[in-house]
């Protein structure tokens, strides 16, 4: 089974968001909690499907160490993860 935890790249499969890219907030048995700092932001997240996400097995190091330092995370600081992953998938 995969792991959808905080911090992890996941992309959309189904949906009229099919093929964007998301920062995992939190998963629960059916369903996990995407955010992309523009329209869905970390105050309120999406709800997505488990089935409909495809978890990339990506996460950026900088917020993976803010949430364990329990630090304030910024729309800006989930913007930024999604950019980096982007720049290096190319």
């Amino acid at each position: 089974m995969l792991l959808y935890e905080f911090g992890s790249i996941a992309v959309s499969r189904a949906g009229h968001d099919k093929g964007e890219v998301f920062v995992i907030l939190k998963s629960d048995t059916e369903y996990v909690y995407l955010m992309d700092g523009i329209n869905r932001t970390f105050e309120k997240p999406k709800r997505k499907n488990i089935k409909h996400v495809q978890c990339v097995h990506y996460a950026d190091e900088n917020l993976a160490e803010k949430y364990a330092n329990r630090e304030k995370i910024s729309n800006d600081d989930i913007k930024r993860a999604i950019k980096l992953y982007k720049n290096r998938k190319t």
